[in-house]
């Protein structure tokens, strides 16, 4: 009886703990982004010899029993006050522009959170994970990003860092198989490599 009620009770454990991945068109909902990214894949595609695709940003949206959290990186909160659950940070562009809030980024743990704009997103939601073990690693993770300038490759990785670095980062260190994970058809992730070649870097023994 005590085995058939703990079977039980780590199966609802298990089904009330989540990762789900969303892919968002960049610039969804912000015309000027949406050009900018445009005109930057127009350049790259041209210059690597090939097709220009559809780019995405990525975010996470994480279930444990007793609350729900989004993951994301955002341009950082205007008027200084933390109401999206910010826990790390870093500059846009050039270190030196850190001191100005315009040019930072800030890395959510939302709770109750919401992603701007999912009703864009395309081949979304992804379950990648319902292992209560690995959904709580990830959780406490991401403090633990690394926050290197936005858009520079300060890492050596191979390309520049941005939100899609911090998601690959945060999944391939929870142990999930990050490098599998593909945007959507005809669509490219800029700098989701990069957190994969970090993550291969910190990798130790647990």
């Amino acid at each position: 009886m005590k085995r058939r009620e703990q079977r039980k009770a780590d199966t609802t454990a298990r089904s009330e703990a989540s990762i789900d991945l969303y892919w968002l068109p960049l610039g969804a909902g912000g015309h000027s982004v949406r050009l900018n990214g445009r005109v930057f894949e127009a350049v790259a595609s041209r210059m690597e010899r090939r097709p220009a695709c559809d780019l995405y940003h990525s975010a996470l949206e994480v279930r444990v029993p007793e609350a729900r959290f989004v993951i994301e990186q955002t341009p950082a909160s205007v008027d200084g006050e933390d109401r999206h659950g910010a826990v790390a940070g870093g500059a846009v562009g050039a270190g030196w522009a850190r001191r100005f809030r315009v040019f930072r980024y800030e890395v959510r743990r939302w709770r109750d959170g919401v992603i701007p704009d999912v009703a864009e997103a395309v081949e979304s939601p992804r379950r990648l994970s319902e292992d209560p073990a690995c959904v709580r690693r990830l959780l406490e993770l991401v403090p633990q990003v690394p926050t290197p300038v936005w858009g520079r490759d300060e890492l050596r990785a191979g390309e520049m860092w941005n939100s899609n670095s911090i998601i690959a980062w945060l999944l391939a260190t929870s142990d999930l198989d990050a490098e599998s994970i593909r945007p959507p058809t005809g669509g490219r992730a800029p700098g989701w490599n990069a957190g994969l070649v970090v993550a291969r870097r910190q990798e130790t023994p647990r």
